[in-house]
C-alpha cells in the first residue's frame, strides 16, 4: 500500500511575528508537540501534513504552517531550478491543479524574490510538461496549492505552505474599522496575561476603547475554547493530493465538541465611536461570540467595571498613524486616572507604540513586554491595580 503524502514525517515551521515565538511555543506544547525549536520568527516541530491540518485549525499566534519538502544548497538560480525540478511534484498536485509560489530571499546574489519564485514555478511546470505533456496553472491567487521558498546565502528550503491566506485572517473581521490590532497579536497579548486561567476561575475581561472588537473577540474565543480556524472554509492543504475531507470534518467536530457553552465571568467592550461599536458587534456575531460580549457606547472612563478579579485591556492610539502625540497626552493621563479610580483589584494593560505617551499614565508598571505591530516596536504595559490604598511597609 502506497503511503499518502499526508502521512510522511518532516519538519514543520510555524511562522509568527517577532515577539510571539514564546507564546506560539506554549500553544504547540499544549497541542502535544513536546520537541520544539524556537526561532526569531517562528517555531519548528516535526509532524505530518495531517498534523498541519490540526495546527491550522487551532493555532492562535502563528501566521503560516509550512511543511518542509527539501533543504538544499543553491549557489545560484540554476541550482535552485535543478533541485526543484527533480522533486516529485506529481505526488502533491495534478496537471489540472493551480499553484502559487511565494519566496523570501537574502544574500543570494539574486536581487528580486519574484525572480526566485519564477524559477520555482518554471521548474515545477517543466517537470509536469516533461512527464505528462501538460502542466498545472499558476499565478498570484491563493486558491490552490501554495509553495514557499526560503533562500538565504547558499541554503534554500522549499516548503508546502499548508495555510494559504495567513492565519490572522480568521474570517470574522468583516468590518475592520480603523487601525485594528492584528488577531494573532491580540491573542498573544491576552495569552501573556494568563487570561485562559483567569477565565476558568470566573474572572472578567474589560476592553474599553475596543475599536473593531478584536481583543474582546479573541478573549471570548479563548474563554469558550473556540478554535480560531473554525470560521475558515479554505486552507491550502485542502488542494493537495491525498487530502481527506472526512478527516478534516472529524477535526472540526472534535473542536466544536470541546467548546464551552458558557463563560463564568463577564466580557465587556466599550467605545465612544458608534461606528466602532457597530463594527465590533458584527464581527463578534460572525465569530460566534456575540452572546458572550456586552457592548457599550461610552467614553472609556464610563465603562462598567464589575466586582471581582479580571483584566482591563486598552489599546489607545499612539500618534504614529492616527493622531498627534500632544493631543493624546491627556488621553494617557486619563487612562492612569481611570485605572486608579475605577479598576481597583484588577490587572490593567496598555498596548502602545509610544513610550513617551506611556509615561503620562503616571503609574508604575509591573511588567513591560515587547511586541511588534507591523514594523513598530510596541510595549504591553502591565499595572497591578490595588483596591483602596496600598499599604507600605
Amino acid at each position: 500500500m502506497i503511503m499518502s503524502v499526508f502521512e510522511k514525517q518532516s519538519a514543520i515551521l510555524v511562522t509568527c511575528p517577532k515577539g510571539l515565538p514564546e507564546y506560539l511555543q506554549s500553544e504547540l506544547k499544549e497541542l502535544g508537540f513536546d520537541q520544539t525549536h524556537v526561532m526569531d520568527a517562528g517555531v519548528m516541530v516535526r509532524g505530518t501534513l495531517h498534523d498541519c491540518m490540526r495546527l491550522n485549525l487551532h493555532i492562535r499566534t502563528g501566521h503560516r504552517v509550512l511543511f518542509e519538502l527539501k533543504r538544499f544548497e543553491a549557489f545560484g538560480p540554476d541550482d535552485l531550478y535543478r533541485t526543484i525540478r527533480n522533486l516529485p511534484w506529481e505526488e502533491y498536485m495534478d496537471t489540472d491543479s493551480y499553484f502559487r509560489v511565494d519566496a523570501v530571499i537574502r544574500d543570494t546574489g539574486v536581487n528580486d524574490s519574484r525572480f526566485a519564485g519564477l524559477k520555482v514555478k518554471d521548474a515545477v511546470a517543466d517537470r509536469f510538461m516533461d512527464r505528462f505533456g501538460s502542466r498545472p496553472d499558476s499565478g498570484p491567487e491563493t486558491k490552490g496549492v501554495c509553495l514557499f521558498l526560503h533562500w538565504r546565502g547558499r541554503e534554500a528550503t522549499i516548503y508546502l505552505d499548508t495555510t494559504g491566506e495567513p492565519l490572522p485572517k480568521r474570517g470574522y473581521r468583516k468590518r475592520p474599522h480603523k487601525a485594528p490590532m492584528q488577531e494573532t497579536l491580540a491573542a498573544a497579548c491576552i495569552l501573556s496575561a494568563d487570561w485562559p486561567r483567569i477565565a476558568k476561575e470566573g474572572g472578567h475581561f474589560i476592553a474599553p476603547m475596543c475599536g473593531a472588537g478584536t481583543l474582546a473577540i479573541e478573549a471570548a474565543l479563548m474563554a469558550m475554547n473556540g478554535a480560531p480556524g473554525l470560521l475558515r472554509d479554505n486552507f491550502a492543504f485542502m488542494h493537495l493530493k491525498g487530502y481527506d475531507e472526512e478527516r478534516w470534518n472529524g477535526l472540526i467536530d472534535a473542536a466544536e465538541d470541546a467548546e464551552n457553552p458558557e463563560i463564568k465571568g463577564r466580557i465587556i467592550a466599550t467605545d465612544h465611536d458608534p461606528d466602532a461599536i457597530e463594527a465590533a458587534k458584527d464581527n463578534a456575531r460572525i465569530a460566534g461570540v456575540g452572546d458572550f460580549i456586552e457592548f457599550g457606547l461610552c467614553d472609556f472612563r464610563e465603562t462598567e467595571i464589575p466586582e471581582g478579579p479580571g483584566l482591563v485591556f486598552l489599546n489607545p492610539e499612539y500618534g504614529e498613524r492616527l493622531g498627534e502625540v500632544r493631543e493624546l497626552e491627556d488621553v494617557y493621563k486619563g487612562i492612569g486616572d481611570f485605572f486608579k479610580q475605577s479598576c481597583g483589584g484588577k490587572t490593567g494593560f496598555i498596548f502602545t507604540g509610544n513610550s513617551t505617551l506611556a509615561k503620562r499614565v503616571g503609574l508604575r508598571t509591573k511588567s513591560r513586554k515587547i511586541f511588534f505591530s507591523a514594523k513598530i516596536e510596541c510595549r504591553l504595559l502591565e499595572y497591578e491595580l490595588y483596591s483602596g490604598t496600598r499599604k507600605q511597609k
